[in-house]
C-alpha cells in the first residue's frame, strides 16, 4: 500500500491544507474516498488512520485532510496550535476547502491507472457530515455519500448559540476543549459569514437535492448529536439509508489518542458498513 502523510496543498492567498493519501499500487481504477473530520477534530484524530488503511486495503484510494482553519498547521497538524486560525474558521471556508481538495485529487490522479477520478465518494463526521451533505448537493463529481453522526442544522448551532449582542460586542466567544483544556475562540465573523451564506448552508435544502446513494450512520448513545438528527436527514432524503449502531457514542467508542491494537466492535462495524456501501 502506498501511504503518503502530510502532503501540503499550497493555495494562492489562502492557508495551505495538509493531506494524507492511501491507495494500493497493485490495483487499477480504485474509487476515491474523501474523509472530512468534524468540529474540534483533525485528520489524525483517534482511529481515523486505522479506518483509512482498512478502507484502502479493500480497494479504495482514501484521502483525508485538515480543514485549513481547524487549528492545525503544516508543522503541527495534530491538535490546535493555531487558535487564531480556529477563530477565523467558518462553514464556507470548509466548503471551499473541500472543493479545493476535490480539484487537487482530480489533477493529482489524472492519468494514474490505479485510481478512478470519475468515482469520488465523500465521508463526513459530525460537522464534517453537514459539510459533506452541502458539497454533495452542489458538486456532481461526488458519486456516493456517507455521513457519520452528522448534524442536520447549522443554523441552530450558530444563530441561537449564546448571546449575539455580547458576541458582537466582544468580537469573540470561547468554547472549552474538554480534552486539551484550551479556550477555543469563535470570532464574530463566524455568525456574519453564516448570515451572508444562509441559503448555501441550509442542510435541509441540500439533503432534499441529493440524488446519489447516501448512507447515514449514527450511534444510539450519541450525546453530542442526537440520533434524531440522523432520522431527520433521512426524512428529507427518502432515498438515503439509515444504519443505527447500537451502543456507539459520537465517535463510535474510540478516543484520542488511540493506542490500542484492537478496535471497538462499534467502530469495526462502522468500517465494514462503509466498505460494503461503497463497493
Amino acid at each position: 500500500m502506498h501511504i503518503e502523510k502530510n502532503i501540503i496543498l499550497k493555495r494562492y492567498g489562502q492557508k495551505p491544507i495538509v493531506i494524507d493519501k492511501f491507495y494500493n499500487t497493485g490495483y487499477n481504477n480504485q474509487p476515491i474516498v474523501v474523509f472530512c473530520h468534524g468540529y474540534k477534530g483533525f485528520k489524525d484524530w483517534g482511529a481515523w488512520d486505522i479506518m483509512a488503511k482498512q478502507i484502502a486495503k479493500a480497494g479504495f484510494c482514501f484521502v483525508k485532510f485538515n480543514f485549513s482553519h481547524n487549528g492545525g498547521t503544516v508543522k503541527s497538524p495534530i491538535d490546535f496550535p493555531d487558535l487564531e486560525a480556529f477563530g477565523n474558521n467558518n462553514y464556507t471556508r470548509e466548503l471551499d476547502d473541500l472543493g479545493d481538495i476535490i480539484d487537487w485529487i482530480v489533477k493529482k490522479f489524472k492519468g494514474n491507472t490505479a485510481v478512478d477520478i470519475s468515482k469520488i465518494n465523500l465521508i463526513g463526521h459530525s460537522r464534517g457530515g453537514g459539510i459533506a451533505i452541502l458539497k454533495t448537493s452542489e458538486d456532481s463529481r461526488i458519486k456516493k455519500l456517507i455521513t457519520l453522526a452528522s448534524v442536520c442544522d447549522f443554523e441552530k448551532r450558530t444563530v441561537t448559540t449564546g448571546d449575539l449582542k455580547q458576541w458582537k460586542k466582544n468580537g469573540v466567544k470561547y468554547v472549552i476543549n474538554g480534552r486539551t483544556k484550551q479556550k477555543m475562540p469563535h470570532f464574530y465573523q463566524f455568525y456574519e459569514d453564516f448570515i451572508r451564506n444562509r441559503e448555501r448552508l441550509n442542510i435541509k435544502f441540500a439533503a432534499k437535492k441529493i440524488n446519489i446513494p447516501h448512507l447515514v450512520i449514527h450511534g444510539d448513545t450519541d450525546t453530542s448529536v442526537n440520533i434524531s438528527e440522523a432520522k431527520q436527514i433521512c426524512k428529507w432524503n427518502p432515498k438515503s439509508q439509515l444504519q443505527i449502531i447500537e451502543n456507539a457514542d459520537h465517535v463510535f467508542n474510540v478516543k484520542h489518542p488511540w493506542k490500542s491494537q484492537g478496535l471497538p466492535k462499534e467502530f469495526e462495524r462502522l468500517i465494514s458498513s462503509t466498505i460494503q456501501f461503497l463497493k
